[in-house]
């Protein structure tokens, strides 16, 4: 077996688990959706067939006060388990194991009701926390354990104790979050007496024979954290109190530091894993950034772990564990790290779910069922949403015929797979060329079809993917040579001087920034630079990882001017959960962000614009115009009139932003009703 690591049996002693990978808590928004224990149980139970060792559920609160935010999900009543056995039930019958996690929000609780060690408001929500009482305090502990007891009577195999990441736990742990003066606030002895009553009275609760996962944050990554010190003298005591494995958990959700977006090199913080491994004698799992089973058997083999969380990758591929095990990697679909339709939709209170799979939470509803009414289809466009539908139409059984006038499929990920720390877009290539071998799409390349060659088909369906062509700027000057495109930049290659306006702050604009202000290269495949730049001791000398490091950071070999009309903050419709760092690795990179202008013309003086009514002119080599884009659709409108059966997906549909996470679900869905 190529990935014998991954498949070694993991002995609890009481129980055995079938091998080493556990699907990582993540929540949903399925928690409090309609009929969302029916569509969850679906959820898991894909996963659970999927071959995963042991699953963990999205945070479910012990009370009201710990919500994560109003109405959210909790296990504190008889009827709370009752519903939890059809969740526990499916994912039995799939030969599955699953914890759930108990996760008290604290001060992060989006809610006028969340409490916390000390009335210290969190920077990620508006509302301040009322100070737990000692009583307070007494309740919540018998909630957590009333919590696990009641898992139990759901069915589950054990829970997930949710110590880390900044919640309460966290929250009494740290310094920074708890200036009590009582016995639970002051010394480190007093600050971590919270977590081992709850592992200690939950063991005494549940038996011997119930798992007991803690989160322990490993490294808080932001100031007044714990020390590694601490932290090890707290997993003893865990340990000790009754853990049956210890997981690790990096950052506080408030920490400006990136830990799971894409830019952050594959299993960046294993070694922090190793080192504690050090210290004790239970299971340790490592995670953050592990999405293929080369880099997980890798962290096995060489004992950086006992097991490997991962949360993400079993939203884009609920077939990862089988797939590695029949040696079939090169068929995964893998997680890109983008947070885009997971953490992004959660949250802004939707239901999660994937860029590259949008059937994640979706299982109810979205399915890819064998056709009874085989046709002959041509998709016109192998960007993102043509990819999509070509190949989930083929594996449904039509007959699909994919058109594209470049030479290699992938649109718009051509250039995406080319910016500094979005390095993952050649896996979805990857996957994408597979899917198209499996179910015999016959790939047409250097093929510019018209709407007369089509109009003379015998196709009985035709799906226009054709994707977006650049807007033009229109100032005088903007065929100037110092004017160049985005994809005179990213595709063309064509050359860029050392000053450089760009126009534009979208995505497009940051994405071209990007990759000028880093001449091709990236530290996300090298995780001592990328620890170098964002400012982490891998000694771990430094107080919560941080404390009094300096970031080094590789100077940009351009001057970089980036310009918006509007006003508002640069790169406003970013990722919720991702734009800061877009922001932090360009002003690292000392861009200049340049605000609430017109652009009067471009010449050979350089571009000419107003600011405030004045007018001015910046000198520069070039003008990189990332102004958004326009749909290229013009084989829709013959087609359509001469009664043809047409449709219309992608960037061809809609462009007003680069959107691969609509581009794809409008493909899969389209591909999944024809």
């Amino acid at each position: 077996m190529k990935y014998k690591h991954i498949f070694e049996p993991l002995d609890l002693g009481f129980t055995v688990l079938k091998n080493r990978i556990l699907m990582g808590s993540m929540h949903t928004g399925l928690e409090e959706e309609k009929n969302g224990i029916d569509k969850i149980a679906k959820y898991y139970a894909e996963r659970a067939k999927g071959g995963v060792g042991l699953i963990v559920t999205g945070g479910i609160s012990p009370n009201i006060q710990g919500w994560t935010g109003p109405f959210s999900a909790r296990m504190s009543s008889k009827k709370h388990a009752k519903e939890h056995q059809k969740i526990t039930e499916a994912v039995h019958k799939e030969d599955g194991k699953i914890c759930m996690q108990i996760l008290h929000s604290g001060r992060y609780g989006y809610h006028p009701f969340n409490v916390a060690p000390s009335k210290i408001k969190s920077p990620i929500t508006p509302f301040k926390p009322f100070k737990l009482t000692q009583s307070g305090i007494n309740r919540t502990i018998r909630d957590f354990v009333k919590s696990a007891k009641l898992s139990k009577i759901a069915g589950y195999d054990g829970v997930e104790i949710m110590g880390s990441e900044g919640y309460l736990i966290n929250q009494f742990i740290a310094k920074r979050t708890n200036k009590r003066t009582d016995k639970y606030g002051g010394t480190y002895e007093n600050r971590m007496r919270l977590p081992i009553e709850l592992v200690k009275q939950t063991r005494a609760a549940v038996g011997t024979n119930f798992i007991i996962i803690y989160r322990l944050s490993m490294l808080d990554l932001v100031e007044n954290g714990s020390s590694w010190e601490e932290v090890v003298q707290l997993g003893k005591a865990i340990e000790k109190a009754g853990a049956t494995i210890i997981n690790t958990g990096i950052g506080w959700h408030e920490a400006r530091i990136p830990t799971i977006a894409t830019s952050v090199p594959r299993a960046a913080f294993t070694w922090v894993t190793k080192k504690m491994k050090e210290e004790l004698s239970v299971p340790l799992i490592t995670s953050n950034r592990i999405n293929m089973p080369e880099t997980a058997e890798k962290i096995l083999s060489e004992g950086d772990a006992d097991m490997i969380s991962m949360a993400r990758p079993f939203l884009a591929d609920p077939e990862w564990v089988n797939k590695a095990k029949a040696d079939k990697s090169d068929e995964i679909n893998t997680c890109i790290g983008c947070n885009q339709a997971c953490l992004d939709h959660v949250f802004q209170r939707k239901v999660a779910s994937c860029l590259v799979n949008p059937r994640a939470c979706h299982e109810t509803e979205l399915n890819y069922y064998p056709t009874k009414n085989k046709k002959k289809i041509a998709v016109i466009g192998a960007g993102p949403a043509g990819l999509a539908a070509s190949t989930i139409a083929a594996q449904r059984g039509h007959i699909v015929t994919l058109f594209d006038a470049d030479k290699e499929i992938g649109g718009q990920f051509n250039m995406a797979k080319q910016i500094p720390g979005k390095e993952e877009f050649y896996e979805t290539l990857r996957y994408f060329k597979k899917q198209i071998e499996l179910h015999k799409v016959t790939v047409n390349l250097n093929t510019r079809v018209s709407a007369g060659d089509l109009l003379k088909s015998d196709f009985d369906t035709i799906i226009i993917a054709t994707g977006i062509k650049p807007r033009e700027l229109k100032i005088e000057g903007s065929k100037h040579p110092k004017v160049l495109s985005y994809i005179d930049v990213l595709k063309d290659k064509k050359p860029v001087g050392k000053r450089v306006a760009v126009i534009g702050a979208g995505g497009i604009g940051f994405d071209v920034s990007e990759y000028l202000s880093h001449e091709g290269e990236s530290s996300a495949e090298n995780i001592d630079v990328w620890l170098k730049e964002w400012g982490i001791d891998k000694t771990l000398k430094a107080r919560s990882g941080t404390e009094g490091v300096q970031p080094e950071f590789h100077p940009s070999p351009r001057e970089i001017f980036m310009f918006k009309r509007s006003k508002g903050k640069f790169g406003g419709n970013l990722g919720k959960t991702t734009g800061w760092i877009h922001r932090a690795t360009l002003k690292k990179k000392k861009v200049q962000f340049i605000g609430e202008v017109s652009y009067t013309k471009i010449d050979d003086q350089g571009l000419h614009y107003t600011q405030n009514e004045e007018a001015k002119i910046l000198a520069v080599d070039n003008v990189v115009i990332c102004a958004g884009q326009t749909p290229l659709k013009e084989l829709y409108q013959p087609l359509f009139d001469a009664g043809k059966s047409v449709h219309v997906i992608g960037g061809a549909d809609f462009a007003s932003e680069l959107d691969a996470k609509r581009a794809i679900d409008q493909g899969a869905r389209l591909a999944a009703e024809l």
